[in-house]
């Protein structure tokens, strides 16, 4: 059989179907997540970037899978910027090398848990300040002022 650019076209519009699926909508969703633009996803899912404009614009629920995707990486970098900024404790394992007994071999195990404390981050601090209290905390130019005598005699010039 000779395959015309029709019948491709065809066989083409035939793909949406396995995305919408669980399966296929949480895959969208988990590359949205992970960061994947719109390009990267349309060719993960053997698509063209203008035939998964239309599937957005056609099939609801890859564009609402797609939008939680984004809302959820969005809240998860919020929420560790959140920790960085303020500091955090966490609890750290140890693992060594052990003899196993019982299966006569070496394994990784657990030989020691431990808290530790991250203090918190001045860059981080400084970014969230910067971005929700801008009118407190955005670095200020005052281009009203002269920077010295000089530059005011130019600027009468």
């Amino acid at each position: 059989m000779v395959y015309t650019g029709r019948m491709v076209i065809l066989m083409a519009k035939g793909k949406y179907h396995q995305w919408l699926t669980e399966e296929g909508l949480n895959r969208l969703q988990g590359w949205k997540r992970n960061g994947l633009t719109d390009e990267q996803i349309a060719e993960k899912m053997g698509i063209s970037r203008e035939t998964f404009y239309k599937w957005i614009k056609t099939y609801s629920d890859i564009s609402d899978s797609l939008k939680i995707g984004k809302e959820d990486a969005d809240l998860a970098v919020e929420n560790s910027l959140f920790k960085s900024a303020c500091g955090y404790e966490y609890e750290e394992q140890i693992e060594e090398l052990k003899y196993d007994r019982k299966t006569r071999t070496y394994v990784m195990m657990v030989t020691k848990r431990q808290k530790k404390y991250m203090p918190p981050s001045n860059t981080a601090q400084i970014f969230w300040l910067k971005t929700r209290r801008a009118e407190n905390w955005r670095d200020k130019v005052d281009n009203s002022k002269p920077l010295n005598e000089e530059t005011d005699a130019l600027s009468r010039a």
